[in-house]
């Protein structure tokens, strides 16, 4: 994993975990890495991913069974949407759209160019 001096460490890592559900490529109800093999997978400190996980418990995306690891919560797909969606309406599209007003594209170009991808 290539870490960014942009983000915290953790923060990253809760990234990582959040794509991996939405992809699919970790089920719902589907145990994950434990805090030491994701640390030695992505070569951080199990402290660090200790502190990620602790955040996804508190947002209800993964749970813990005690002495058995940790799984993808029932919801997790729809709780992450909501969490991606409201930060992207609240700090990406604002910046996008001041953006595109100030190099004056319209919302034409814009969706001519959504729809060729």
């Amino acid at each position: 994993m290539q870490f960014t001096d942009q983000k915290a460490i953790y923060l990253q890592i809760i990234d990582l975990v959040m794509e991996k559900i939405l992809s699919k490529e970790w089920s719902i109800g589907e145990k994950i890495p434990s805090v030491r093999d994701l640390g030695a997978n992505i070569e951080v400190n199990p402290n660090t991913v200790m502190r990620a996980y602790d955040k996804l418990q508190q947002d209800e995306l993964i749970f813990n069974k005690r002495g058995l690891g940790f799984y993808v919560s029932e919801d997790a797909v729809e709780r992450i949407q909501h969490l991606l969606k409201k930060n992207f309406l609240e700090h990406e599209a604002p910046k996008f759209f001041q953006n595109a007003k100030l190099l004056n594209i319209n919302l034409n170009e814009i969706m001519e160019l959504y729809y060729k991808h």
